[in-house]
C-alpha cells in the first residue's frame, strides 16, 4: 500500500495568477465609481463618462448592455444619467447598489451647480464665462459624436440597423414627433422585423 499522499494537479488559474471567481463588486465600489463619474463628466456629454467609467475601465457592463440600458433610459422619464445609474446599480447589486448609484452620480453636480449658479448671478454677463460657456458647448457635441461612433461599430449589425436611425432622426427632426413616440414606433418596428420568423426557428431545429 503507497502512503504518498496523491498530490493534487496544479490548477491552471493558479498558475496565470488569476483567481477563480470574480472580485465581487460592493456597494461602496459602486457609490465611488459613480461618484467620480459624477464629479468628472463636465459638459455635458455624461453618456461618454459612463460608457469609459463602467465599460472600458471598470469592465462591469459591456457594449450590448450599454446600449440596452441606455435606450431604456431614452424611453423613459428622467435624466439619462440617472437611470442608467439605476439600472446598471440594480444590475450590479440590487436596490442597495441602484440607491448608491444614483446618490453617487447626483451628489457632485448638485454641490456643484449649487456653487455656479451663485456665481454665474453674479459674473454671469462676462465675455469670457460666455465664451467659456460656448467652448465648453461645443466639446459636449464632440463627447457625444465620439461615443456614438464607438458604440455604433460594435452595435450596429446590420444595413437595417442605420435605417431605423434615418427613420428616428427623421422623425424627431423634421416631422417634430415627441422622442417616446418616436422611440416607441421604433422599436414596435424593429420587433416585428427582429422578431425569429417561423421557417428561421424550423430551420435552427435542423
Amino acid at each position: 500500500m503507497n502512503d504518498t499522499a496523491a498530490v493534487p494537479a496544479p490548477d491552471p488559474k493558479a498558475a496565470l495568477g488569476t483567481s477563480a471567481a470574480p472580485r465581487e463588486i460592493s456597494v461602496g465600489d459602486i457609490f465611488i465609481e459613480f461618484l467620480l463619474i459624477g464629479a468628472t463628466s463636465f459638459g455635458g456629454g455624461v453618456v461618454a463618462y459612463l460608457r469609459n467609467g463602467l465599460v472600458s475601465k471598470r469592465r462591469w457592463i459591456n457594449d450590448k448592455e450599454f446600449v440596452e440600458f441606455l435606450a431604456i433610459s431614452q424611453t423613459l422619464p428622467g435624466l439619462n444619467a440617472t437611470n442608467m445609474a439605476i439600472l446598471v446599480g440594480d444590475e450590479l447589486r440590487g436596490a442597495l447598489g441602484a440607491i448608491a448609484a444614483v446618490v453617487g452620480i447626483c451628489l457632485p453636480g448638485a454641490l456643484l451647480m449649487y456653487a455656479v449658479g451663485m456665481a454665474y448671478h453674479v459674473h454671469g454677463d462676462r465675455p469670457m464665462v460666455t465664451a467659456a460657456l460656448k467652448g465648453v458647448a461645443a466639446a459636449a457635441v464632440g463627447l457625444i459624436l465620439a461615443t456614438t461612433w464607438q458604440l455604433g461599430r460594435k452595435s450596429l449589425a446590420h444595413t437595417y440597423d442605420v435605417i431605423f436611425i434615418a427613420i428616428t432622426v427623421l422623425g424627431v427632426n423634421y416631422l417634430h414627433q415627441s422622442v417616446p413616440r418616436v422611440l416607441i414606433a421604433v422599436g414596435l418596428i424593429a420587433i416585428l422585423w427582429y422578431h425569429p420568423r417561423k421557417s428561421d426557428k424550423e430551420g435552427a431545429a435542423r
